[in-house]
């Protein structure tokens, strides 16, 4: 065996020698080797093929050794190392993402202008993180199943599933069962539904709550002959109903139409500061901003371009668009209103949010929300109470510090009357007042 492939060998090397010669020829002139192109090198094998030419050298040099393994089980074990290889490459991955991730500047929680993102779930009250807030309405509303199955099936519904066209589609399925049962409360045919049924295979079985809602109904899973087969498939089965509770049925089915989905509401945290020269200084924690850390990173290098950008003749289009981009960066937007007597009222909100929204944030903070009043954004923007424009439209995102003052015509009445305005904030807010730092 070994002569075998010392042979074998043998007959590589000569092959690799190149073409013959003949003994007349001029060997002063060697043949011009091909050029490579230019910048061009010569690749490393890859791991794969290292791993295949030591397993082939192996195999060479161990040919007389008992064979110890069956080639399934060759096969089984490579299988399991390119699986670990793989799962040690994505946790490379992720450890490399966390090291780029790293390369952008990282501060103490303490520093920034506010600690988070949070939002309130509206079943239970509780405040959630972001990755926090998905999970533990889903939960909740499981949890309401003990108390209002109804409930909680419509909420499931609208809440679990995601798109929004396969839920409308499924509830315009159940709602024809529903339709045709009352139109025809004596069928029986009217009050099955059988499970294999294909448009309800491809229309209602895939949306998450949907069995929910038809068993909160009265609808019961049986086994039942299948008409004109000998075989049994499961249906759901109504029974016979009053008239009274077919009223009821249409109430649940206006509902489940009419249902929304459940969503945490953000958290404004509102919080007061005393007068600071620092008002203007936003340190914001990474949940603010719709980018990834290497996207952060590379924001940095392209500040650079700013000025560049900026003296080159744009157009309208190229502006907007511009404007656009920037806007995209920010999912959140932290916003200070400076008050007449000097302190500092602050919220977060939804960069998306209408100026309206930040109107009615400002009036439930105040002692007399009440009295009329403006706000003026930096450079001087008087923003509108009824203002259609998102807050990251009037360059509020992802921060800015406003001006707060009250209604100059109510104003001269309220002092021609003999009277003033005292206290602005709510005593809750200014028991909890702050110094920004």
């Amino acid at each position: 065996m070994k002569k075998f492939f010392d042979d074998i060998k043998k007959d590589i090397k000569f092959k690799s020698a190149g073409p013959g010669k003949k003994l007349t020829d001029d060997t002063s002139s060697k043949p011009q080797a091909p050029q490579a192109p230019q910048g061009a090198s010569r690749k490393a094998p890859t791991d794969g093929a290292q791993r295949a030419g030591a397993a082939a050298l192996a195999r060479i040099e161990q040919q007389h050794r008992p064979k110890v393994q069956t080639s399934q089980d060759a096969i089984r074990i490579q299988v399991k190392r390119e699986l670990e290889a793989e799962a040690a490459a994505t946790a490379a991955s992720l450890k490399n993402t966390d090291v780029e991730g790293a390369c952008v500047p990282q501060k103490d929680a303490s520093c920034f202008s506010v600690s988070g993102v949070y939002f309130i779930c509206p079943l239970t009250g509780k405040t959630l993180t972001k990755t926090e807030r998905e999970i533990h309405i889903k939960e909740a509303i499981l949890m309401r199943f003990s108390e209002d199955a109804m409930e909680a099936s419509i909420m499931m519904i609208h809440t679990f599933n995601k798109d929004k066209e396969k839920v409308k589609a499924a509830i315009d399925i159940i709602s024809k069962y529903i339709e045709n049962i009352c139109k025809n409360p004596t069928e029986e045919k009217y009050r099955k539904i059988k499970l294999s049924n294909k448009v309800f295979q491809e229309k209602v079985r895939g949306i998450e709550g949907s069995r929910e809602y038809l068993q909160a109904l009265g609808f019961e899973s049986k086994t039942l002959p299948v008409d004109g087969e000998d075989k049994t498939e499961e249906f759901l089965v109504l029974p016979a109903q009053e008239s009274e509770y077919l009223e009821q049925m249409k109430v649940h089915l206006e509902q489940l139409q009419k249902g929304e989905p459940v969503r945490a509401k953000l958290d404004r945290q509102p919080q007061v500061f005393r007068a600071s020269q620092h008002a203007t200084h936003f340190e914001l924690p990474p949940d603010f901003y719709n980018l990834t850390a290497e996207e952060l990173k590379r924001e940095q290098q392209l500040k650079s371009e700013i000025v560049e950008r900026n003296a080159m003749l744009r157009t309208k289009a190229m502006r907007e668009k511009d404007e656009q981009r920037e806007r995209r960066k920010y999912n959140y937007a932290l916003l200070r209103v400076r008050l007449p007597d000097g302190n500092i009222l602050q919220g977060t909100f939804l960069a998306w949010e209408r100026v309206a929204a930040l109107y009615q944030f400002v009036r439930d903070s105040l002692e007399n929300g009440w009295q009329p009043f403006e706000l003026m954004a930096p450079g001087g923007q008087k923003l509108k109470d009824d203002e259609e424009l998102a807050l990251n439209e009037c360059n509020l995102a992802p921060a800015a510090l406003l001006t707060f003052s009250w209604d100059a015509a109510v104003q001269a009445d309220i002092a021609a009357a003999g009277g003033k305005t005292a206290v602005l904030l709510k005593a809750a807010l200014l028991e909890n007042i702050k110094t920004l730092s």
